[in-house]
């Protein structure tokens, strides 16, 4: 063999040596990333599945939440349902449901056996919006007391008891003084909710009208007898009604639907937070109220671990906040965050009756009863 053909054969035994190197150094590559992902440094290591009210659904979708709960070693996937329809949903390879509210969470909590303490991230206080000049005129009749500078209140409170008062003598908005300057205010005076069988929201609308109606807790038939008429009453006007908040309060933002609307104040505050325009909004806090209390039910060791990361993590408390929600317990981020939105916006809840929620059994009793 000659010198250049041996040194050909020489240049083509070390290119093959040189590739099988090459792959060689590119599959321990590989292999060291994953195992560099099995560490959990930066990089998300469960993946865990849960259902969840549809007012949370914007947390679990933003991004900086995506990136936070992967630096602790979560990637959440979640599907939405109303608070009250997720008893009866199949949750077997579920780690969490995460209903707006204790009630169907202790229901959940019952079916699936779960032990251990309840995991309550994150509340939001029911308020009712109304555009200003609708504002004005329930303050004109006694049905509200609005905060503010006269002609740009933002802010109110609604008086439960004038309120029902109304409801049970079936008033009309022509009927009460200042409304005929109001062409679009016509027919009987209610406040849209949803769906009490459903939803959360409706749900506890009916729980804090029930406490005010039977001067206390309704804890047996008899006080589900005596609140049914007036809760029927609550619902009838409406028609079909939806199983999430959400749609309601995006047409009341656009100008459309009912001139009263029962919403979380999580979804005014994340509106506020973004510097959305907001128009003439005045938010009303009723003076006997119940806090949707967002409570994670685990399903596993996993769900659990996520609820006690929502609950504790000062970066995803931050991000709970920015969502308009209120953290559990001492909530310094809240207080900081509001607090170019105090027009708007209760702080402390100063002068809010929180009541409690009726008995499971009873609470949907009512709920059946006031759409029969």
């Amino acid at each position: 063999m000659g010198f250049w053909e041996h040194a050909s054969l020489v240049k083509r035994i070390v290119g093959i040596v040189l590739a099988v190197l090459l792959i060689g150094g590119v599959a321990a590559a590989v292999v060291a990333g994953r195992e560099s992902q099995g560490t959990g440094e930066g990089t998300a290591t469960k993946t865990v599945r849960g259902v969840i009210g549809s007012e949370k659904s914007e947390f679990f979708a933003d991004p900086d939440v995506v990136k936070a709960l992967a630096d602790k070693g979560f990637t959440v996937k979640t599907e939405t349902s109303g608070s009250w329809a997720m008893e009866e949903l199949p949750l077997t390879g579920y780690d969490f449901a995460f209903p707006a509210s204790e009630a169907p969470a202790t229901e959940l909590d019952t079916k699936y056996k779960v032990s251990g303490s309840p995991l309550r991230p994150f509340y939001s206080p029911l308020v009712v919006v109304a555009h200003r000049p609708v504002a004005q005129v329930l303050a004109r009749n006694g049905l509200a007391v609005l905060d503010g500078k006269p002609g740009a209140e933002a802010r109110g409170t609604l008086k439960m008891d004038a309120y029902l008062d109304a409801v049970r003598a079936d008033r009309t908005w022509q009927q009460l003084k200042g409304a005929s300057a109001h062409a679009e205010l016509k027919g009987t005076v209610f406040i849209s909710s949803t769906d009490p069988e459903t939803s959360n929201s409706g749900a506890l609308y009916l729980a804090a009208a029930s406490y005010v109606a039977n001067g206390g807790l309704v804890a047996d038939a008899a006080g589900v007898d005596r609140t049914a008429p007036l809760l029927k009453k609550l619902i009838a006007p409406q028609g079909a009604q939806q199983t999430s908040s959400d749609a309601p309060f995006r047409d009341f933002i656009s100008g459309a639907g009912n001139p009263l609307v029962l919403v979380y104040e999580s979804q005014v505050a994340s509106l506020l937070f973004q510097k959305q325009d907001v128009g003439d909004l005045v938010v009303l806090y009723p003076d006997t109220t119940v806090n949707s209390a967002h409570t994670l039910v685990p399903l596993t060791d996993n769900g659990r671990a996520l609820g006690e990361l929502l609950t504790t993590d000062k970066r995803l408390r931050e991000l709970v906040v920015r969502h308009g929600f209120r953290p559990q317990g001492a909530a310094p981020e809240f207080t900081a965050a509001t607090a170019a939105h105090t027009a708007y916006l209760q702080q402390t809840l100063t002068g809010i009756h929180q009541v409690q929620v009726p008995a499971t059994e009873w609470l949907q009793a009512m709920a059946r009863r006031s759409r029969s």
